[in-house]
């Protein structure tokens, strides 16, 4: 303690007033924010149960759905059943996209918004352009359970996270199939606050059991609802804008971590050619472009792209004749493709679920030191590459020549680990586990 006096009574004589006043303020406001979230944990079981008695002797259950970006919604099927059920009123609410200003925001939500209105779903907008204002879901709704697309705090807005929330039943399907052992997709407050966490695997849950401070206590394991389109579509539409049907149809999805993490993406390294392949196969190929959201983001913020690069690059692919671009639902483009390569850890899994071959591209070796026990083995039923040629081969090889030879040992992943066991889809597994905790 003594020598922590002195550590503060030295700097205090180095540093400004005004700038050692901010520093407490911030500090005092940091510490506040960490006991409070402790307080928050501790608390949550007891409040779910509350809750719960609560929602057992309502007639009708109001259910929420926060929804960010359109590409990550894993809800479709559950969804569906919930709107069929006599007893279950779901509600699609598009929340805000904080991270990148305004402008992303704005575009984010208006995409996202028409799409799932064009599907004819009761879907509302969370920010009123014209007023400037958020809308006040908990005073508007009151809903009685609320299932999260994203946990991360600074992603959507304090109006929205779990904390606005502590006495509703909350509930979350990962975003993505996780494949590392990164301690934020397991452990974040958001993770120990909420009710239930519908685990993809087995294998998922004895990691959260691992790694999570309330030691996997509200995972519940339902498998992948992210899977279930995949599973049941047996009539998916061609949403191929090149109607040859000589020509095979290969998904290229690069991920958007060039700089942080361990810097998976290999998108500064191909870009060009992928444009080159596209063109040089013209008579064999047509390729769809399908980045992840946050790549043209953080391309547009580049200082050796910024934001006229990034268009022309992505008007690229829109205008190519035997290649797209593709930035929304992926369901119907992942089954009438041909095969998929990426360097995405949440394509990793669901593409494998259609059958087809997956390439995932290795930018550096420190990529396949982070996997999970489930990353090991989802990524060994990937062929790999990590050299154009590998990549070329890949294409000339397995797509152009049909000579899979992993099929047998992707199907018996698929089938072993990622299938519930139940036969069932994960949606009816979390609907039945509800109608188990609230109708029972």
């Amino acid at each position: 303690m003594k020598n922590i006096s002195e550590l503060v009574a030295t700097i205090k004589r180095y540093v400004p007033t005004k700038v050692w006043g901010v520093f407490v303020k911030v500090y005092g406001l940091i510490y506040y924010n960490h006991f409070y979230n402790l307080y928050l944990i501790k608390k949550a079981p007891a409040r779910h149960r509350k809750a719960l008695e609560k929602v057992r002797k309502k007639e009708k259950i109001k259910v929420a759905f926060f929804l960010i970006h359109e590409s990550v919604w894993k809800y479709d099927l559950l969804f569906n059943l919930m709107l069929k059920h006599p007893r279950l009123e779901p509600i699609i609410f598009v929340c805000p996209a904080m991270d990148y200003g305004m402008k992303n925001m704005l575009f984010e939500m208006d995409k996202t918004f028409e799409s799932f209105k064009s599907k004819g779903y009761d879907v509302i907008k969370t920010f009123d352009i014209g007023t400037g204002k958020y809308l006040d879901v908990k005073k508007n709704y009151s809903p009685d359970i609320i299932f999260y697309t994203n946990p991360y705090s600074g992603l959507q807005g304090h109006r929205f996270f779990i904390k606005r929330f502590p006495k509703t039943l909350t509930c979350y399907v990962p975003y993505a199939v996780m494949t590392t052992n990164y301690e934020f997709f397991y452990n974040l407050d958001f993770h120990n606050l909420v009710w239930k966490i519908f685990s993809e695997t087995p294998i998922h849950k004895k990691i959260a059991v691992q790694k999570q401070r309330k030691k996997g206590r509200n995972h519940i394991v339902t498998g992948y609802p992210g899977f279930d389109q995949l599973l049941i579509n047996k009539n998916p539409k061609d949403v191929w804008e090149n109607k040859n049907p000589t020509l095979k149809k290969i998904i290229w999805a690069p991920h958007h971590s060039m700089t942080e993490l361990n810097k998976v993406s290999n998108f500064l390294e191909y870009y060009d050619l992928f444009l080159e392949l596209a063109d040089s196969y013209s008579d064999k190929l047509q390729i769809a472009f399908k980045p992840h959201p946050l790549l043209r983001v953080k391309l547009e913020k580049d200082s050796n792209w910024g934001k006229e690069k990034t268009d022309m690059y992505y008007n690229k692919w829109i205008n190519l004749e035997n290649g797209q671009f593709e930035n929304a639902e992926y369901a119907d483009l992942f089954l009438t493709s041909d095969a998929l390569i990426h360097d995405c850890g949440s394509f990793m899994s669901e593409y494998l679920i259609t059958g087809k071959p997956s390439l995932f591209m290795v930018r550096n070796e420190s990529v396949m030191e982070d996997w999970s026990e489930f990353g090991i083995k989802a990524v060994s039923a990937h062929y790999q590459s990590r050299n154009k040629k590998q990549l070329i081969d890949f294409i000339e090889g397995v797509v152009l020549n049909e000579k899979d030879w992993m099929k047998e040992e992707r199907n018996t992943f698929v089938q072993s680990i990622l299938i519930p066991k139940n036969k069932l889809t994960a949606s009816e597994n979390i609907l039945h586990y509800l109608e188990s905790q609230i109708f029972q």
